[in-house]
């Protein structure tokens, strides 16, 4: 495994890479947060696999490892917790040397018709990857994929 540089919540405005979704959920914010603390966390996303490596209550430093696919893997650290309304983590330690650093933010917000899910990416790649990770449309094909399966999920 390869460590990554750790970062905070200030990353997810200073990133060199950021990808901000809003999805706008037909489904109150208490089965959005459900869902996403399941014991299946993100099992909805056909690329992503996943389980949490700490025990309930959640918070502040769980860890939870992650599958991209069958070619990364990631370790994950919560860097924030706002019970039923946010959570960010940090990836400490990744399969490939792809990142120096990347970290992901959830928020969820009440609305009339449901709730409004921000889902923001944010990474800074490796040095000997640069190139190849600074190329958006890869990145933001499988984020898209993310995303469309979080729709249809919550559209059921």
């Amino acid at each position: 495994m390869f460590k990554l540089q750790p970062c905070d919540a200030s990353f997810f405005e200073t990133a060199p890479q950021k990808h901000r979704y809003t999805l706008d959920l037909p489904v109150p914010p208490e089965q959005v947060w459900f869902d996403l603390t399941s014991d299946d966390p993100l099992g909805w996303c056909r690329l992503l696999s996943g389980r949490w490596t700490s025990k309930r209550p959640y918070g502040v430093g769980t860890t939870r490892n992650m599958a991209v696919g069958k070619l990364l893997r990631l370790e994950e650290e919560f860097i924030v917790w706002e019970e039923g309304k946010r959570y960010s983590f940090m990836v400490k330690e990744a399969n490939l040397p792809v990142f120096r650093r990347f970290a992901e933010d959830y928020r969820i917000e009440p609305t009339i018709l449901g709730s409004q899910f921000v889902w923001t990416f944010a990474y800074e790649p490796a040095p000997q990857v640069r190139p190849a990770i600074a190329m958006r449309l890869p990145n933001e094909a499988l984020f898209r994929t993310f995303i469309s399966d979080t729709k249809r999920h919550f559209r059921r």
